[in-house]
C-alpha cells in the first residue's frame, strides 16, 4: 500500500508564489515518476509538471517560466510556484507511478485571488 499526502496550498493574490509538497510512503518495491495535475472549476484535469526517476522533467506550457518542480530523492516532490495568476487556480493532485501501479494524493487547493 502506497499514500502520497499533499500540503501547502491555500489563497494567495495574483503574482504571489506558493509551495506545494507531496510525500510518498508505504510499501515502496519500484518507483518511476512524479508528478503535478490540477483541475478547475469547468475544466478537465491536466499535466502541470512530471519528474521521472533519471530527473527528465515536463511542464505544461501554461506554467512554463513560471513554476518549477524539484524532487530531492526518489519519495518526496516539490512544486514552487511563482508569479500565479487567477487561471491558476485549481485543486493540484500529486501522482506517483509506484509498483508499476498509478497512485493519486487527496488533493489541495490554491486559489489566485485578491
Amino acid at each position: 500500500q502506497v499514500q502520497l499526502v499533499e500540503s501547502g496550498g491555500g489563497l494567495v493574490q495574483p503574482g504571489g508564489s506558493l509551495r506545494l509538497s507531496c510525500a510518498a510512503s508505504g510499501s515502496i518495491f519500484s518507483i518511476n515518476a512524479m508528478g503535478w495535475y490540477r483541475q478547475a472549476p469547468g475544466k478537465e484535469r491536466e499535466l502541470v509538471a512530471r519528474i521521472t526517476n533519471m530527473r527528465t522533467i515536463y511542464y505544461a506550457d501554461s506554467v512554463k517560466g513560471r513554476f518549477t518542480i524539484a524532487r530531492p530523492n526518489d519519495k518526496n516532490v516539490y512544486l514552487q510556484m511563482n508569479s500565479l495568476k487567477p487561471e491558476d487556480t485549481a485543486v493540484y493532485y500529486c501522482n506517483g507511478l509506484f509498483n508499476g501501479m498509478n497512485y493519486w494524493g487527496k488533493g489541495t487547493l490554491v486559489t489566485v485571488s485578491s
